[in-house]
């Protein structure tokens, strides 16, 4: 039997600053493939390409990945600054309705860095442009310099809410993440909880109020090392587990109407 399709978010970017694109970080498909058990799909994020709907039909999960570019302040209700970096216009039209679909019909979704942005403007949250110039914050961003080991190297805790549902994926309370971030969480939108946070109160960690279906997102990149490390492997196996479940109820609705 085939394995369950996840639709890894891609991103805009031009090879060799010339050829257009769309990409997914191989360790992306890699944490799909080897840790959720599922065939990882890139998705051309750009509604020319794709529709809402037919990607709701073709898989039976979704990653929204980490990115360059920021989701558009406008999705939020405020006005673009340089502060706001780079956008990708054509990414928010893809991700923000699907965020809202996936939430609606129970089908699992997984948001991490930029997507864990995106499902909290997706269900009306707004976002701080720059963590780092906020008072009492510390900067989260990707070390400048450094091997890939040291930029993904784990840099502060992340405290759960003990009863909640990352402390019972992740078997404790508190754990220890890389962060690769400039933005961040400024209010929390509809049903959005906000289940972890990092030392300086930056949230980490949120999921859905009474959703159906997985909606657990990080604003860390857990792909990074996903098969061996300790945090990052029970999250991509219980997002798998959930994508997995879906895609046998589905089977089976097919097969009672076929």
């Amino acid at each position: 039997m085939a394995r369950p399709i996840v639709g890894i978010i891609g991103n805009h970017f031009l090879i060799n600053d010339q050829y257009p694109a769309q990409s997914a970080g191989t360790m992306n498909c890699c944490a799909i493939s080897n840790v959720s058990g599922c065939t990882p799909l890139i998705v051309p994020a750009d509604p020319r390409y794709v529709s809402v709907e037919d990607l709701l039909e073709s898989c039976d999960g979704f990653l929204f990945t980490g990115a360059r570019a920021n989701v558009h302040p406008e999705e939020y209700g405020e006005i673009e600054t340089l502060a706001h970096g780079d956008f990708d216009r054509a990414r928010d039209a893809v991700t923000l309705p699907l965020v809202r679909a996936c939430v609606e019909r129970g089908q699992p979704i997984f948001g991490i860095c930029r997507g864990f942005q995106e499902v909290n403007v997706a269900m009306g949250g707004s976002l701080f442009p720059e963590i780092r110039d906020l008072e009492g914050r510390d900067n989260h961003r990707m070390p400048p310099d450094g091997t890939l080991e040291e930029k993904f190297e784990l840099r502060h805790d992340v405290t759960l809410t003990p009863d909640g549902p990352f402390a019972a994926v992740f078997g404790t309370h508190k754990v220890l993440t890389n962060t690769l971030h400039g933005q961040g969480i400024k209010t929390a939108g509809k049903r959005v909880v906000i289940d972890g946070y990092a030392p300086d109160g930056t949230p980490e960690a949120i999921y859905i109020k009474d959703a159906p279906g997985f909606t657990m997102s990080v604003q860390w990149h857990p792909e990074w090392n996903a098969d061996a490390d300790l945090v990052s492997r029970p999250l991509f196996e219980a997002f798998g587990t959930a994508v997995h479940k879906w895609a046998q109820n589905k089977n089976v609705m097919f097969s009672k109407t076929a």
